[in-house]
């Protein structure tokens, strides 16, 4: 005791130190502190009033509105009963509908005995993958020297002739299904979805699947490797195409950063569809999931229940808490439907139901990190998260493009989760620049969270553009950038639409967010977690562990709510032995009632409004957790508790970004170079002054810059070097990057060729902005050339006798790398043309070759060029 005491005099307790300090305060200072703290009380009372005022306008907008349309559509069916009685059908109308319902009765209890049969046989199988295609094994993580449960499967093409024949020469696909609760294949259970997007385009594809259980002792760094080793191995088996590219949906988005931030130099592009990274991010009065770590429970809840599985977190649990995100649907409106549309929704319903309801394992380690780095701790986005011990995984360290699929509609993963890591791991847009990092965003207006993998809609639109694009999207300068799907021409089997790119600001971002003070008391909590994971593992994990066995263990795995329910109503269930054949039945006697019987209107009235009912209760709950979370954690002993894990990472002043080593570098050598940046950096000047880049626009400049001379040349590294060094030019040092034009281009002949090139890349000056216009005559002024009037819509780069080909190739031989185009006709100045193109060859400099050395692969054909040819 007398330590203890001694150790309190001595000052080693910061909070009785605060107090002691606070007894020696003059009464200014009192005076301040109690003003400082009543600031943090009213922000917070703000804070909350705004979220409550935000939840009680909601509610009433939303379930008025609602309330007003039954109320109308109870009014209908009123009408139709009193036509039905005054006309003398109303009892044949019932006799109808009665006769109707009790069969659809039948034939809904019956689909809901063939869902649990589903889920017996999907259980017996170990969960196989739900894709519909075909596939083989590549490589299975169980063999690897740090082994773990997943895999990597080769999709096979359909035989039905509606895919084109895949290509070797291609850019692979691989995407990366989330494990969170289900198992894999939600990317790929039906034709129109990632994988038919892919396959649809000649791209082969790949699919890191997972097994149910998984192996003893594995970790997510286990995982992180075994999919850098399929990245590899996917790269062996397709040496012409350029790096794969790498989608990850959901959870899958974020082991997706850890693998590219961790293997910079193996992926291409990544894709990120819904994922979570910034995790305490969102609005108040929107997103109530987030507080769930806050109310439910941190850590110790997911190692508590890890102890109960003996070690093992059933998948079950987290698919549960999915459910109750949305009570009404998840519990009554998609029975419904499947009752109202017995006829035709069965198949749907059980397609959905055998993903839904495989229910996967992880261990405890692993659900551990995810919790405690990720959905607690918020350390991704800070820098601080920690793969394996000393090994921090830097979001910054990521060389491939990242494109990021969010939808306002999404209230498990909102834009502001997937979006804000950008503003917490750069000082701003410029630094991506400089980092000659391309980040490109896309948010849907609506779509919900499976919506963004699963819906048919969205593979249509958003993947199938996103698909088409990267293509060219490795000519965009390093930047941030919007992607827009803008408007479309054709009928709805075939409609053309318009993508744009964007330039945004970090400005952008945050316009999103409603501000970053509702995450405050995300860091109390995130300290609370770790004292309570502590608490847990010292005094009382113990006693849990030892009352657990593993047949115990498989118990409550067995007796799971949502296994009970879909293994009662199976066949296994004697008491519904009679229901097949009593389907059978009613099918052949199958007696639809009509679509105006005023008793369907009842009904549909009825049940919208115990399903408006249902979300009246989820929106108050969800009120009452907002305001709970913010009432414990938001006070200002709070906020002191959760000082030390406020800090993010630390930012560069944006006045330091110029001092940058790249940087500097670049400004050395503005006056150094020949025709090819010359040409590159006009282009870099032109599309900073329009904004945003239109995708037909991006493909010429794709076609310049990589089948046409003196660029062809280049390898995919040397061409991406040139392009950031002249981005970073433009970007902090514009003035100078135009006046030094002239000692690029030297003669004559190439300053008219690198004109008409800035030309034909942008299109028509009709359609030129004035400041687009503006620079381009800045251009002919500083090389001594007359102003531009005349439009140049044939590609100068291409030698007379070149003629594009306007069939599609089926090998990078045949097609020389070369984009499905038009006819090019030969261009009017052919002497000059030539001469200047021999001049402007020139070999890449010495300390170019260098620059782009170190992320050169050994392995590839250097002559490959960074994209495959447009199909």
């Amino acid at each position: 005791m007398k330590d203890i005491f001694d150790a309190l005099e001595k000052g080693h307790n910061e909070f009785l130190n605060s107090l002691h300090d606070a007894t020696a305060w003059s009464s200014s200072q009192r005076f301040t502190a109690l003003q400082a703290q009543a600031t943090e009380i009213s922000n917070m009372a703000e804070l909350m009033g705004r979220g409550l005022t935000m939840h009680l306008t909601n509610m009433t907008d939303h379930h008025k509105s609602r309330w007003q349309e039954s109320l109308s559509a109870y009014g209908k069916a009123f009408e139709g009963l009193t036509r039905a009685q005054s006309g003398g059908s109303l009892h044949s109308a019932f006799e109808n509908y009665w006769q109707d319902a009790a069969q659809r009765i039948v034939l809904t209890m019956d689909t809901l005995r063939q869902r649990g049969d589903i889920f017996i046989e999907h259980e017996e199988a170990g969960c196989p993958p739900v894709l519909i295609y075909d596939y083989d094994v590549v490589m299975d993580g169980a063999d690897l020297p740090r082994p773990c449960c997943y895999m990597l499967l080769k999709i096979k093409q359909p035989a039905d002739g509606k895919q084109r024949a895949t290509k070797s020469w291609k850019r692979p696909y691989i995407i990366i299904d989330p494990r969170a609760g289900h198992g894999a294949g939600i990317g790929g259970f039906k034709p129109d979805s990632q994988v038919g997007v892919a396959l649809r385009d000649g791209h082969p594809v790949y699919f890191v699947a997972f097994r149910r259980m998984p192996e003893k002792g594995q970790t997510l760094a286990d995982v992180t490797h075994a999919e850098a080793a399929f990245v590899r191995k996917v790269s062996e088996l397709h040496p012409d195409a350029p790096n794969p590219v790498v989608t990850g949906n959901c959870q899958g988005g974020w082991a997706t950063l850890l693998l590219a931030a961790t293997n910079p130099d193996l992926t291409g592009p990544i894709i990120l569809n819904g994922a979570p990274v910034s995790t305490w991010a969102g609005r108040v009065g929107e997103n109530p999931m987030r507080y769930n770590g806050g109310i439910l429970g941190g850590t110790w809840n997911a190692m508590y229940y890890s102890d109960l599985g003996h070690g093992v977190f059933d998948g079950a649990d987290i698919v549960q808490n999915f459910e109750l995100l949305n009570p009404s649907r998840n519990y009554f409106g998609k029975y419904y439907d499947l009752y109202a549309r017995v006829d035709t929704e069965p198949h749907r319903f059980l397609e959905f139901e055998r993903w839904w309801g495989g229910y996967f394992l992880l261990n405890e380690a692993e659900m551990k990190w995810i919790v405690e780095q990720l959905f607690v701790g918020n350390r991704l986005s800070k820098n601080e998260a920690q793969l394996e011990p000393g090994r921090n995984v830097d979001i910054k360290q990521i060389r491939a493009p990242i494109i990021v699929f969010a939808s306002f509609g999404d209230n498990i993963t909102p834009p502001q989760q997937a979006l804000n890591w950008i503003i917490d791991s750069y000082a701003d847009e410029r630094e991506i620049v400089i980092r000659g990092q391309r980040i490109i965003y896309m948010v849907h207006d609506q779509v919900g969270h499976l919506g963004i993998f699963v819906s048919s809609k969205i593979a249509k639109k958003e993947h199938t553009e996103v698909t088409s694009t990267l293509k060219t999207i490795e000519a965009l300068p390093p930047g941030l950038y919007e992607m827009t799907i803008d408007d479309y021409e054709g009928d709805i089997l075939d409609r053309s639409f318009t993508v744009s790119f964007h330039e945004r600001k970090m400005e952008d971002l945050k316009a999103m967010d409603d501000g970053r003070d509702d995450e405050i008391p995300f860091a109390a909590v995130a300290r609370a977690s770790e004292q309570q994971a502590e608490f847990y593992d010292v005094c009382m994990r113990p006693l849990v562990q030892a009352g657990v066995t593993e047949q115990s263990a498989d118990l409550r795995r067995k007796t799971h709510p949502l296994r009970m329910q879909r293994e009662l109503f199976s066949s296994m269930n004697p008491f519904l032995n009679m229901l097949p054949g009593l389907a059978e039945r009613v099918k052949e006697d199958r007696k639809p009632v009509t679509a105006d019987n005023p008793f369907v209107e009842l009904e549909r009235v009825n049940a919208a409004l115990i399903e408006q009912s249902m979300d009246l209760f989820r929106d108050l709950r969800d009120t009452m957790y907002e305001n709970l979370f913010y009432t414990i954690w938001g006070s200002p002993y709070m906020r002191w508790f959760g000082r030390t894990k406020q800090p993010g990472r630390t930012l560069m002043k944006k006045e330091e970004l110029r001092s940058l080593p790249p940087v500097q570098t670049a400004l050395m050598h503005i006056e150094e170079g020949g025709f090819r940046e010359a040409v590159v950096r006009m282009l870099i000047l032109l599309a900073d002054s329009r904004g945003n880049v239109r995708r037909d626009r991006l493909e010429r400049s794709s076609r310049v810059l990589t089948q046409d001379e003196p660029f062809k040349s280049l390898t995919p590294d040397e061409r991406s070097f040139m392009l950031q060094e002249q981005t970073l030019i433009v970007e902090f040092a514009p003035e100078k990057a135009i006046t030094s034009l002239p000692k690029l281009l030297r003669t004559k002949e190439e300053r008219e060729l690198a004109s008409r090139v800035v030309r034909y890349i942008p299109g028509s000056i009709d359609e030129m902005t004035s400041h687009t216009l503006e620079t381009l005559q800045k251009f002919h002024k500083v090389l001594g050339l007359p102003p531009a009037s005349e439009d140049v819509t044939e590609d100068p780069l291409v030698r007379p006798k070149e003629v594009a080909k306007t069939e599609k190739v089926d090998s990078p031989e045949k097609s020389g790398n070369t984009e499905k185009t038009a006819e090019v006709a030969a261009s009017t100045t052919k002497a000059p043309q030539k001469v200047s193109q021999r001049k402007a060859a020139q070999k890449t400099s010495p300390r170019r070759r260098a620059a782009a050395k170190p992320a050169t692969r050994g392995r590839r054909r250097t002559t490959k060029n960074s994209e495959e040819p447009a199909e």
